[in-house]
């Protein structure tokens, strides 16, 4: 069971580290999400780079690398804790990527995936936190702050069992958005207006230089 858990923690990082907003992006031809933008790697800015249905794609994708590894081992008859330890290497994948210099997302939509496993009510709570949340105040990561500060309530509340694993979650997530909480602070955090088209069209002077 041992070689399983291994199996399951290096496969859940690995498969963490392939940045979809990243690969999208270079393959239709829009710039890199590091560089423009809020400069993360995520379904969010990608909005702002590459427009909706890129967008959509990563946030899938993103979900996904949470979602499948924990639910294969959950399919595994895998402990409680050994299904927390997967869920939290894919989310450290998302967030340092080995393939992508380790400079990656803040891994909200894989943490959300990640969880799905635990049972439908518990992924409602999140996602109505994160959407009631975003359309009050606009700004992703005051949203994503919120529904992380709120994920071990709705856990222990739903699934006692994996309160551990997700409030390791969201300390994590918590830590990678310092950067969020400085620039919210100083007022200069980037705020979603509106879900129309990209800001940067996809150009040759973006790939040639």
């Amino acid at each position: 069971m041992t070689t399983w858990i291994v199996f399951f923690v290096v496969g859940a990082y690995l498969g963490g580290s392939i940045s979809s907003a990243i690969l999208l992006c270079k393959a239709f031809g829009y710039p890199d999400p590091r560089t423009k933008g809020s400069e993360n790697p995520g379904a969010t800015n990608v909005l702002r780079v590459a427009g909706k249905p890129i967008a959509s794609l990563v946030l899938v994708f993103d979900v996904l690398k949470g979602a499948l590894p924990c639910y294969l081992a959950f399919i595994m008859g895998l402990s409680e804790f050994a299904i927390g330890l997967i869920a939290i290497a894919a989310c450290i994948g998302h967030m340092y990527p080995i393939f992508f210099a380790f400079k990656g997302g803040k891994a909200v939509a894989t943490a959300l995936g990640a969880m799905l496993p635990m049972g439908w009510p518990l992924a409602l709570a999140l996602v109505c936190t994160w959407l009631l949340s975003y359309r009050v105040t606009r700004y992703s990561s005051v949203a994503a702050l919120i529904t992380v500060g709120l994920a071990p309530i709705y856990t222990y509340i739903y699934k006692a069992q994996f309160t551990l694993a997700v409030s390791m979650l969201s300390l994590l997530i918590v830590v990678k958005h310092r950067s969020n909480l400085i620039r919210l602070i100083k007022g200069q955090e980037l705020k979603q207006t509106r879900l129309q088209q990209p800001h940067a069209e996809p150009a040759a002077s973006d790939t040639e230089k």
